[in-house]
């Protein structure tokens, strides 16, 4: 079990590319390589991870975890992996708030912000591709459903700038009742530098209550991976309670970015901004919570439920739609990000580059456009 541990910490450490990348290390190192995880029990895990909210890589590696140590493997697994990143995002947030102000700051992440934008645009087209289905005419008519609920999400996004959970949730229940209906429907109803000037220690107690029981939500009910959770953060960060700025929003993202592990360690850099290292802790506790919860509780049982056809639409149809809020979202950051031509040019440089350069990562581009964004605005 300390291997193990090992193992995902220093998959947390160094682990870049976002969630697709960090799950093909898990297979590559621990079936492959090392041979700790059968390739059947890691089917299993992403299968699972896939079926529940929260984030893909995180809920892979607890299942791991618990395959052969049970609650306390999970638990080492999860803090092992989310942890090198919490602190990298604290720290950036130490940072942010020293220097955030001044000119060079600024100037990297107006570049930084313009990739962030192209990142993400990228990573919903595979989200789609992989979720929804391929950008063809056999595939609008094989997955026509999927893609009405993923285009009527992305369009509802876009106009209202928000994420609606009772669409997901609704998208969920009609591509259920349509493709496998539960037999129990036919017989009743479904039931509804210092640490002063860092803010390390800038917060009020009503701020922490509503950070959890924000981040506990995100936690808890948005699929996919970890971009999914964008727009959900941006409806209820910048839109609802107003706690940060679009350019701060874009910057956060951009902070996961540029660290290993998980993207939605993005949350801790979030609670900081808000509301200092406790902010950062509560929101980084009340987002993997519901992910650790959702994974160990049903692991036992996963061979069951796995085979739920009921479940696995129900879950499809959430998943078109959350992926169709993303794409509204990128349209929503894209426009208020892209401020002009310079800003352009830099995220569609970015974007030809993930898509042609074979091999680059997200965090060579992201230095990338912070250099040309510093020297652009010395």
């Amino acid at each position: 079990m300390s291997q193990l541990g090992r193992y995902f910490l220093k998959l947390g450490t160094i682990g870049f590319g976002g969630p697709v990348a960090l799950v093909a290390a898990m297979h590559k190192d621990l079936v492959e390589t090392r041979k700790w995880i059968s390739e059947e029990e890691y089917k299993e895990g992403l299968a699972l991870a896939q079926l529940a909210p929260g984030p893909l890589a995180a809920q892979l590696g607890i299942y791991l975890g618990f395959v052969h140590y049970g609650f306390w493997g999970a638990t080492l697994a999860g803090i092992a992996f989310v942890l090198p990143s919490f602190i990298m995002v604290v720290l950036l947030g130490m940072a942010y708030q020293l220097f955030g102000g001044l000119s060079w700051m600024q100037s990297v992440f107006y570049g930084v912000g313009a990739a962030v934008v192209a990142i993400i645009l990228k990573s919903t087209y595979k989200l789609t591709a992989k979720s929804v289905g391929a950008f063809t005419m056999v595939s609008l008519r094989q997955n026509w459903l999927l893609w009405l609920l993923y285009i009527s999400a992305a369009i509802t996004t876009f106009i209202t700038r928000e994420e609606n959970m009772l669409l997901f949730i609704a998208a969920g229940a009609a591509y259920m009742l349509v493709k496998a209906p539960p037999k129990t429907l036919l017989k009743k109803a479904v039931m509804p530098l210092t640490l002063l000037q860092t803010g390390f220690f800038h917060y009020d107690n009503p701020t922490l209550v509503k950070i959890a029981v924000f981040f506990l939500k995100a936690g808890a009910f948005v699929f996919g991976s970890g971009l999914a959770i964008v727009p959900f953060l941006h409806a209820g960060v910048v839109t609802e309670h107003q706690w940060l700025t679009e350019n701060q929003f874009v910057d956060a993202v951009a902070v996961a970015m540029i660290t290993p592990g998980p993207v939605v360690i993005t949350v801790g850099f979030i609670g900081y901004l808000v509301a200092g290292f406790p902010g950062a802790s509560v929101a980084a506790l009340a987002t993997f919570l519901p992910c650790y919860l959702f994974t160990v509780l049903p692991a036992p049982y996963f061979k069951k439920i796995s085979k739920n056809q009921s479940v696995k639409a129900f879950v499809d149809g959430i998943t078109a739609a959350v992926v169709g809020a993303l794409a509204g979202a990128v349209a929503v950051i894209g426009i208020r990000s892209i401020s002009d031509l310079t800003s352009a040019i830099i995220a569609a440089s970015a974007l030809l580059a993930l898509g042609y350069i074979k091999n680059i990562k997200e965090p060579v581009v992201i230095l990338a456009a912070a250099l040309i964004g510093l020297l652009l605005k010395l």
